[in-house]
């Protein structure tokens, strides 16, 4: 899909709205309909015009970025230099993002337009962004078979007596290497009964022999996410972390079993957690089991048990189970997927085998 197809998926949303322009401030949803990676821009869609605004650092980039629209390079604020031009008329219905505009922003606005009739709509563009095209997809499996590199590299370096801060550098430090932009989010890495919490922070913790550990790291590549969960032992797993990774693992293949392109994002939810609720540990397992990954980490659909809309079809989403057990361990295990009409094309290539180092 090309910026000229995105850009139409906008106007249809101004008929669909009888709307006359729509008000786009959110960056990934900007460069998703014109190109543009930088900081600072604010983007006007009009049935007729497409008018792009950032600010002088971007002159170049904007210029070599931008496709579909007029580019404008702001000499003061991005909302005054918008509120000077005469793209906006008084009577005029115009939408905006209620989820990323700031109130004070919101405000200003009211105050510049007076005459204008300013609409919230959440979410339209996200749900638009969920279904990937190729060139999208390839992007991501780019950034995925760099995040399941590293494991490996990792998997010769984990240790006792390298600490959770240290093992946190080598994956930053190895993904770079490879081609990384830069990381999906400051990756986790816990030891032993700090693996319980689901997203412990790196610390100066030691690694010991017969501890868990839990990595859950994922990089940007071509501006797109990549995500990954696993979770191993250092030493021999005892017998309880055995019957709950597999478990977890048990509810993975659930839910990847079922997902598919128009099945209820609840649904897919369900499947892993009664597997996990059966077995009696179903009050550790206390998150949503996966979310869409694309231009930002965390993108709808959400798979949750709380989502009533279905997946749609080309969605790349995580499918995450996990069991926390306080003052024990955590395991959770995480693959990231493309969601096609008849199953799933799983973009992980790390083998989810109970793994003793």
């Amino acid at each position: 899909m090309g910026y000229t197809e995105r850009l139409d998926k906008v106007k249809q949303l101004l008929a669909l709205h009888e709307a006359s322009g729509f008000l786009i401030t959110h960056l990934p949803d900007i460069r998703w309909l014109v190109g543009f990676s930088g900081s600072s821009a604010l983007l006007l869609v009009k049935r007729e015009s497409v008018y792009f605004i950032t600010d002088g650092r971007y002159t170049e980039q904007a210029h070599q970025e931008v496709r579909g629209a007029e580019v404008h390079i702001a000499d003061r604020s991005l909302f005054e230099y918008l509120a000077a031009q005469p793209w906006i008329q008084a009577k005029e219905h115009i939408l905006f993002q209620g989820e990323h505009l700031v109130y004070q922003v919101y405000k200003q606005l009211l105050t510049r337009f007076p005459e204008v009739a300013f609409e919230a709509v959440n979410s339209v563009i996200a749900k638009c962004r969920a279904t990937k095209d190729s060139t999208e997809i390839r992007s991501i499996q780019g950034a995925q078979q760099i995040t399941d590199e590293v494991f490996s590299i990792l998997c010769e370096r984990i240790r006792p007596g390298i600490t959770e801060k240290e093992l946190a550098a080598e994956i930053v430090y190895e993904h770079l290497r490879r081609g990384a932009e830069r990381m999906s989010f400051d990756p986790i890495v816990a030891f032993g009964p700090h693996s319980a919490l689901p997203h412990a922070q790196p610390s100066d913790q030691t690694l010991r022999k017969g501890d868990v550990v839990l990595l859950d790291f994922g990089c940007f590549y071509e501006g797109y996410a990549s995500d990954m969960t696993r979770t191993l032992v250092v030493g021999h797993a005892s017998e309880t972390f055995r019957e709950v990774y597999q478990i977890v693992l048990c509810a993975q293949e659930k839910a990847l079993k079922i997902l598919r392109a128009n099945q209820l994002a609840c649904a897919v939810d369900a499947a892993a957690r009664r597997v996990i609720e059966e077995a009696g540990y179903g009050e550790f397992f206390t998150h949503s089991l996966g979310h869409g990954v694309g231009l930002e980490i965390h993108e709808w659909p959400r798979l949750s048990q709380f989502s009533e809309e279905p997946v749609p079809l080309h969605a790349v989403v995580t499918v995450e189970p996990g069991v926390y057990i306080p003052g024990q361990f955590g395991v959770r295990i995480e693959d990231l997927v493309v969601v096609e009409e008849q199953g799933v094309q799983n973009l992980t290539r790390t083998s989810k085998d109970l793994l003793e180092l």
